[in-house]
């Protein structure tokens, strides 16, 4: 993965390049930032530009073996841990790697819980164990295949028990030569004090509209003014802008048709045809979930353009149809609630709330809503 790429302020790359040009890499680094942020595609980037055989002063040049192989996450002196769930044929990262793969390289800004629904964890706890530590020492004492540095990534290391943790403090502050430890945490406040005390803090802060959207613009085939709604809709947050973004391509029309008939039966609160609704909304895998979330803040937000702004409004002849009635119900007295609701829904459907519970809630908050706006 390229620098240009990833969805993080430009002052986090430039630091991190500074460090590749002075030869002052860390032996480990910690990348930490909220949920959603960029962590992970940064330290993918930064992997590939320490790697790459003919990187220029700004990233790497994409075309080398040794880019060509990260970017298919398939470099041998790149190695992998990451959070399983402890099975008979899940003890380590590497029988899962596949997977972890698939959904990296499907969706790089995913987090524990799109991970977990890729593992169909369910209910299970996600977890680095002990064993995981040994085969990290094991490998790690290998000589490189191709000559050069060695590279660990840590992939949410707050799932690390103290055991695994504790096995890897050595190694972790005396590494081999050339071997750089990448651990990438959405919670690095709640790692082991010794674990952070033996790492160099790279804080990736979410990036700036501008930022996001002309990413997000190149690398989801998307127009600059989606991009920028879309950037604006999750604030900044390159996981959820993405998330939406992908609503313009992966099924739009079946976005819309579970939208208006949520809206209707919450409108006349037809307890049937709410609890249809409910179904059709459950039985989408938790990324679509929050895929139709973010999408229905879209069409919200259409709603009050399609009124006060209609020059400023962007959406398809269907949307567009029905907000003719649609926008009706949405002014600027209720939009914030409206946008309140849906952003409340989108928070504990990605926490693995029970969807049908919450949006049974969010059906009775829209009706009281709607009849407010109807009555006033």
């Amino acid at each position: 993965m390229l620098f240009s790429q990833v969805a993080a302020p430009p002052s986090v790359k430039k630091h991190l390049l500074k460090m590749a040009a002075t030869h002052q890499v860390a032996h480990a680094l910690l990348f930490a930032g909220v949920d959603g942020a960029a962590q992970l595609p940064l330290a993918l980037a930064f992997a590939q530009y320490i790697l790459c055989k003919n990187r220029n002063e700004d990233d790497s040049c994409n075309q080398c073996p040794s880019c060509l192989k990260i970017n298919k996450l398939a470099h041998p002196d790149v190695h992998f841990v990451f959070p399983i769930t402890p099975g008979k044929n899940t003890r380590v990262s590497d029988d899962a790697l596949a997977a972890f793969r698939e959904s990296v390289l499907h969706f790089p800004y995913l987090n524990a819980i799109d991970w977990g629904d890729a593992l169909e964890a369910k209910q299970q706890q996600l977890a680095i164990a002990a064993e995981e530590s040994l085969g990290i020492i094991k490998k790690l004492s290998y000589t490189s295949y191709e000559g050069h540095e060695k590279i660990m990534l840590i992939w949410l290391p707050e799932k690390m028990n103290t055991t695994a943790a504790n096995k890897i403090l050595k190694i972790l502050e005396e590494p081999p030569n050339d071997t750089f430890f990448f651990l990438i945490s959405n919670a690095g406040d709640t790692l082991l004090p010794t674990i952070i005390s033996r790492t160099q803090f790279i804080k990736v802060a979410l990036p700036s509209p501008e930022t996001l959207s002309e990413v997000i613009s190149s690398m989801c085939d998307v127009t600059s003014e989606a991009a920028m709604e879309a950037a604006h809709l999750a604030q900044n947050n390159p996981r959820e802008a993405w998330l939406l973004t992908q609503t313009e391509t992966a099924e739009p029309s079946q976005n819309l048709e579970l939208f208006k008939q949520f809206m209707r039966a919450c409108f006349k609160f037809d307890a049937s045809k709410v609890i249809e609704s409910i179904d059709v909304f459950d039985k989408l895998g938790r990324i679509k979930q929050q895929q139709f979330l973010l999408y229905s803040l879209h069409l919200i937000r259409n709603s009050l353009l399609f009124k006060h702004a209609p020059t400023a409004f962007s959406g398809t002849t269907e949307e567009k149809d029905f907000l003719q009635k649609f926008h009706l119900h949405v002014g600027l007295q209720n939009y914030e609630r409206f946008s309140a609701l849906f952003s409340e829904a989108c928070y504990h459907i990605e926490r693995n709330g029970n969807s049908k519970i919450i949006m049974m809630d969010l059906s009775f908050k829209i009706n009281e809503l709607l009849i407010k706006n109807k009555q006033a």
